[in-house]
């Protein structure tokens, strides 16, 4: 499902919709981020692992295929899913920007309703601002930047911006291959952040 949004294409245009619904629906992207991890699962995986009861479960698998980024791989029972990969790029509408929506983002979405920094964040600076975020904290990790000059970049306090980092920082070692960084730049990122307490 790796697609741009420049297309006049009505598949282009179900894709941005199913992938609307899980930027709007932390639920629902929380589960599509378990389908990533597990690759292949039954409603009943969902709903141990989840811990969702069995209505809840089954009603938003039967939304995620209805969307189309979940398939059905198997219609013996118990049926087996397993998810669309999504890549989709957006533009914005004066083209100045692009954005790209990814299984990362989506899972970083879903851990809103039980992040308090990533729920904030969202609530300051939208989905938009959450893609820069998670671009941060991606080079964060590979000892490219830090916090400090994610802050001045975006204008955003220090703290602000290492709350963020640390909040993301999960889905950064779950979606991305990150080489160990150097010892240096950890030992920097951890007295930066101790200076900012």
């Amino acid at each position: 499902m790796s697609r741009t949004s420049n297309h006049a294409d009505g598949d282009i245009v179900q894709d941005f919709l199913s992938v609307a619904d899980l930027l709007e629906e932390p639920q629902l992207a929380q589960l599509y981020a378990y389908l990533v991890r597990e690759r292949e699962t039954t409603v009943q995986d969902v709903m141990d692992d989840l811990e969702l009861a069995q209505r809840t479960a089954y009603s938003y698998v039967n939304r995620l295929v209805d969307a189309g980024v979940v398939n059905v791989t198997d219609d013996e029972q118990p049926r087996r899913y397993a998810v669309r990969e999504i890549d989709l790029t957006v533009t914005t509408a004066a083209g100045d920007r692009e954005y790209t929506i990814t299984p990362a983002l989506i899972d970083a979405v879903g851990r809103r309703e039980t992040d308090a920094d990533i729920d904030i964040y969202i609530d300051r600076h939208g989905v938009a601002g959450l893609v820069t975020a998670l671009t941060y904290a991606v080079a964060r990790e590979r000892g490219e930047v830090t916090h400090r000059l994610m802050a001045e970049d975006l204008d955003i306090s220090p703290l602000a911006a290492e709350m963020i980092l640390q909040a993301l920082r999960p889905v950064v070692h779950e979606h991305y291959d990150i080489e160990e960084a150097g010892e240096e730049l950890n030992e920097l990122n951890d007295d930066d952040a101790a200076d900012d307490t």
